[in-house]
């Protein structure tokens, strides 16, 4: 099996367990991160997942809902598994989130996502996020991960670098 097949992504965020849930499950939350739009979830077993555009990705095109999924586990606030199916990858079936929040000893929260692309190649190369930085569209779970914990010690979105590296 390739590295890319299962991607991991970890974070350490200052914040409760209960936050960081709220942040991956609640569109109040999921609008101020990553690629922006409202997350909806039905956090049972056989629960629907949508994720609907926000202004930034229908203006280039995207339909009002970007991804769809499953939720398989919900186990708040330490553990949610879904299916995850970006609607514009049409040639490949959803894969497999794990969130996992766990805290740490130093009382922070350490949050893993774990995603099976096991037979997704183009999904894999889309969501380990590009290290190209004028890849606009490439930040992927590295990206999304980021601005939660932005989103969560800040109370602001992770604002984009200023293009001539000024400050």
């Amino acid at each position: 099996m390739s590295d890319s097949e299962i991607q991991i992504h970890r974070i350490f965020i200052s914040a409760t367990p209960e936050r960081v849930w709220a942040a991956i499950t609640s569109a109040e939350f999921s609008r101020l991160y990553g690629y922006a739009g409202d997350v909806d979830y039905d956090l049972h077993a056989g629960g629907h997942f949508e994720h609907r555009a926000g202004e930034d990705m229908k203006a280039v095109g995207m339909p009002d809902v970007v991804v769809t999924g499953e939720v398989l586990e919900a186990d708040p606030p330490r553990r949610l598994v879904q299916t995850w199916a970006p609607v514009w990858i049409e040639d490949e079936e959803p894969g497999t989130l794990t969130w996992e929040i766990e805290p740490s000893a130093h009382g922070s929260v350490r949050l893993t996502l774990t995603h099976d692309l096991t037979g997704r190649p183009t999904t894999a190369e889309q969501v380990a996020g590009s290290p190209d930085p004028s890849n606009e569209g490439g930040g992927g779970w590295p990206w999304v991960l980021s601005g939660i914990k932005t989103v969560l010690e800040t109370g602001a979105p992770m604002e984009p670098a200023a293009a001539d590296g000024a400050a």
